[in-house]
């Protein structure tokens, strides 16, 4: 297996044969704390006005935010917190529709040359680092999303350095260090200030929650459009 690191939308694009798209703040945290509560599916649309459509047309809940804000009429911020306070009594057996601006565009981007592309944050790490080693790709494209697919963010490249010391045994990676580094940037202490409604405190507490979920979270394309999927460590 020949690994490549990638960043933002462009690497999201150029990636091929096989991708993880990673997105700790917030998308795929939020993906893996939607799967665990129960939801039937998980759709990806990358077209905020396109995802308010498909709720209204189906009767989904839509998920999501432009900017790091809720979409107007949607029914979840990208946030955990907001996912684990709705709990599995709202979620269970739901059709989510999810768009983000960086997690789910990078997946989009991704799907349209690779022939597999699974999501990732720390919550999966262990496990999707499990699926891709028993798959073993000729060429895997570790993709790190950052801050609208512009900017890179500590989050999402420790996660990426994460994953890879996984599947190359004999790599160093601190998560201590990593976890400081992570606490010290901007991009965790936005929610850490507590001043803006839509970046809770607690949703860092989730993201950097690490290994809590036994399966990979899978990108397949289904009737509905790209669909996320539980992958289990067989």
């Amino acid at each position: 297996m020949q690994i490549h690191r990638q960043q933002l939308l462009t690497g999201a694009a150029a990636a091929r044969d096989t991708a993880i798209i990673i997105d700790v703040f917030r998308a795929y945290t939020c993906s893996s704390f939607l799967l665990n509560a129960g939801v039937e599916r998980v759709i990806l649309e990358e077209d905020p006005e396109r995802a308010l459509a498909l709720k209204h047309e189906h009767g989904w809940l839509a998920l999501g935010e432009v900017n790091g804000v809720m979409v107007e009429g949607f029914d979840l911020g990208n946030s955990p917190s907001d996912i684990v306070a709705a709990g599995d009594k709202v979620l269970r057996g739901r059709t989510v529709v999810q768009r983000t601006s960086a997690g789910v565009r990078g997946a989009v981007a991704a799907a349209q040359h690779c022939s597999q592309v699974f999501v990732g944050a720390f919550t999966t790490a262990a496990a999707l680092a499990a699926v891709v080693r028993k798959l073993n790709p000729a060429e895997l494209h570790i993709v790190a999303m950052g801050w609208n697919a512009l900017e890179p963010m500590p989050e999402d490249e420790r996660c990426a350095d994460y994953i890879q010391s996984l599947l190359e045994p004999g790599r160093p990676y601190d998560h201590v260090a990593a976890v400081h580094g992570i606490l010290s940037h901007e991009s965790a202490r936005k929610f850490l200030r507590g001043d803006k409604p839509q970046f809770p405190p607690t949703d860092v507490t989730w993201c950097l929650l690490r290994d809590l979920f036994p399966w990979a979270i899978r990108v397949e394309r289904t009737e509905l459009g790209l669909e996320l999927r539980k992958t289990p460590v067989e």
